[in-house]
């Protein structure tokens, strides 16, 4: 069925940028459809058999219904381009309508909570019958089939409405097979006085599983809006690609930024020696940006940063300086280093970049380093600018 429906809908390869629109709208509608058939089916079979545990897990293909639309909505209006309002394109809504998802699968969890005490409170026993288990059995394979079948779009396009729906899918399965057993039970044990409990607890933890669910989905889609590490893979890609030219001495003040699945920029400064032909150098480096795109989908800016590299006295104090570093923090970077050398005092010029959590402040920071370059030469004098690691200290 999955290959049918790609060979159908999606023309080449779906990992094209061209087809992740096609993508996102297949998908979607798979979802409504799917979705919309459980909801009915399941509610008649609830109806008829008066258990509470089935009506949830039937609002709950509702919601999931829902959430297909919404995520249907996030992709249309994601791929629109790029406009004077929005000059980064609105890859963001993906995230958002994810989010919306996840807040509508809490609401729906929340409420079938409620409805699943109240039914505790006064027990009945549900009327079991073969067409409400058979219409169980059908539902968790359908289920399962959504979940491979968004599973393998979503990582096909990189898409994180698409893998929060294949979770919830595949979460829906756990949560109808609990039913399923409740309706098993009920069928064949319906004499012993404790099976009247089993569907509204049952329909009370598939309930609390679907809050659960849409707590966790909504953490993992808020993440990027909020600002999220880039992926360390990435960055490594990104650093090899740059380090393989020669010239190119090495990386600092790296900086991604995330404006949608699939539209990632990276600004980055390069260190080359100071006596470099300089149009050689510019041409080096809109190489490598091209490069970084061609191979990463990601668009770079890079800064040349010349430093000095055959002064011994410049060599002396970095080298030592760096080791001193490293017994503060092994993370603690350093970069832009000068000296400007006196009579009397030698002037140490450079930037330190430092990892979220370290135990001291940028001033602790900044004393603690002066005192160290004191004891290497009494003459050095720092100048310390204190950056922040914001690539979550992948080296």
């Amino acid at each position: 069925m999955t290959k049918l429906l790609l060979k159908l809908f999606i023309k080449g390869d779906i990992a094209e940028k061209r087809n992740r629109e096609k993508c996102g709208t297949l998908g979607s509608f798979v979802g409504i459809l799917s979705n919309l058939l459980l909801f009915i089916i399941k509610l008649i079979a609830g109806i008829i058999s008066g258990s509470v545990a089935i009506i949830a897990d039937a609002f709950n293909n509702l919601s999931d219904m829902g959430s297909s639309i919404v995520t249907l909505l996030g992709f249309k209006i994601a791929s629109k381009p790029a406009d004077p309002e929005h000059p980064f394109g609105h890859g963001r809504m993906e995230y958002l309508s994810a989010a919306t998802v996840s807040v509508l699968i809490i609401i729906v969890g929340i409420e079938l909570v409620t409805s699943s005490a109240e039914k505790l409170a006064s027990p009945t026993l549900p009327e079991a019958k073969a067409i409400s288990i058979a219409i169980l059995i059908v539902s968790i394979l359908i289920k399962l089939w959504m979940s491979l079948f968004n599973r393998k779009l979503g990582k096909a396009i990189d898409s994180s409405a698409l893998l929060a729906t294949s979770i919830d899918s595949l979460n829906d399965c756990i949560s109808t097979g609990a039913v399923l057993a409740v309706s098993v039970i009920s069928l064949f044990f319906k004499e012993i006085a404790f099976v009247k409990y089993l569907d509204p607890v049952v329909g009370i933890a598939v309930a609390a599983f679907i809050v659960v669910a849409g707590v966790k989905s909504l953490k993992e889609t808020l993440d990027p809006l909020i600002g999220l590490a880039p992926d360390p893979e990435v960055v490594k890609e990104i650093q090899n690609i740059v380090m393989a030219n020669e010239n190119f001495l090495g990386i600092h003040d790296m900086i991604v930024h995330n404006y949608g699945p699939g539209r990632s920029f990276v600004s980055l400064h390069v260190e080359v020696p100071y006596d470099v032909d300089i149009l050689e150098c510019h041409e080096q480096i809109d190489r490598c940006e091209r490069d970084i795109f061609e191979k990463t989908n990601v668009e770079a800016v890079i800064h040349m940063d010349p430093i000095v590299t055959d002064d011994e006295d410049v060599n002396f104090a970095k080298e030592n300086l760096l080791i001193k570093l490293k017994e503060i923090d092994e993370r603690i970077t350093m970069h832009d280093f000068r000296m400007v050398k006196g009579t009397n005092q030698n002037n140490l010029i450079f930037d330190v970049c430092i990892p979220a959590g370290l135990h001291l402040s940028p001033s602790q920071l900044k004393q603690a380093i002066s005192a160290m370059a004191k004891d290497i030469d009494k003459t050095y004098a720092c100048v310390i600018t204190v950056d922040q690691d914001l690539i979550g200290n992948i080296r």
